[in-house]
């Protein structure tokens, strides 16, 4: 029979095995393909991924109810700052870059825009698709929660700080801006390359007022001819640092390089 403390040694060495990352909606298709994969070679390591936006795995980082916090965007100073009271130093890790596309309804006959034209729509200036040579249907456009990195780049990048629209349709999570994109004829939102699907139609952008236009993929994310792409970080704090650096070191490996470009990312390799 084992005695208690045996069992407690035990305890701690399953606690050892396991891990768990959360955070960003953008990373979760990536990261939780990453854990598969990694779990196969190391059956005696669990990977438990979950999201919820940047911002929730910054939160369980603070809490320390995560061993990694996975995002779309770079930490910001107060959640660094809150890091810091609480003693823990934190390591930021690129394991990724990401096209950030806009999608509309595949029955949208308006296939490119500009900066500009995104940005009238989700501030609010422009309503109609007629206004930018679509059909007389009136525009709805959905975002991210303001949790969400994707949020939070998508206005810093393409409204240049301004606020979106009072009012604006916010989605827990970038799945549900695909559905709710697919299911209305007016819809447009933003995702992450990975998340695009034949159920939604990708446009092309304009960031030199309407001169060219790229579609958001890989090739155009490598190539440098789409502007709208991001780096995808993962964060830990130093005391986890023998913990987790086998998993890391397995997502910034070449086969973990691979299932990036499987996933629909790009990987580093492609932005030296």
């Amino acid at each position: 029979m084992l005695t208690a403390a045996c069992l407690l040694i035990l305890a701690n060495a399953a606690q050892l095995c396991a891990q768990k990352v959360k955070g960003s909606d953008t990373c979760l298709p990536l990261v939780q393909k990453e854990a598969e994969n990694y779990m196969r070679g190391n059956s005696k390591n669990s990977v438990t991924v979950i999201g919820g936006g940047s911002g929730v795995g910054f939160s369980a980082l603070i809490e320390g109810s995560t061993d990694m916090s996975m995002a779309s965007r770079k930490i910001k100073f107060e959640e660094k700052n809150k890091l810091r009271e609480g003693g823990k130093s934190v390591k930021e890790v690129v394991m990724a870059y990401d096209a950030l596309a806009v999608i509309v309804n595949p029955s949208n006959q308006v296939s490119k825009l500009t900066r500009e034209q995104l940005e009238g729509i989700f501030t609010g200036k422009i309503t109609n698709w007629k206004q930018v040579g679509g059909a007389n249907l009136a525009i709805v456009p959905y975002s991210r929660e303001t949790s969400s990195g994707t949020y939070e780049f998508f206005k810093e990048h393409v409204l240049r700080n301004k606020n979106y629209k009072n009012g604006i349709m916010s989605m827990p999570a970038t799945g549900a801006i695909v559905q709710s994109v697919s299911q209305t004829p007016g819809a447009i939102g933003y995702v992450g390359l990975a998340y695009l699907n034949r159920k939604v139609k990708a446009v092309s952008v304009s960031y030199d007022k309407g001169k060219h236009y790229v579609a958001p993929s890989v090739a155009n994310a490598k190539n440098k001819t789409y502007p709208v792409v991001r780096p995808l970080f993962l964060y830990y704090t130093l005391n986890m640092k023998n913990k987790v650096t086998p998993f890391i070191n397995y997502v910034l490996s070449p086969v973990g390089q691979r299932i990036v470009s499987q996933v629909g990312y790009i990987p580093l390799s492609a932005k030296k």
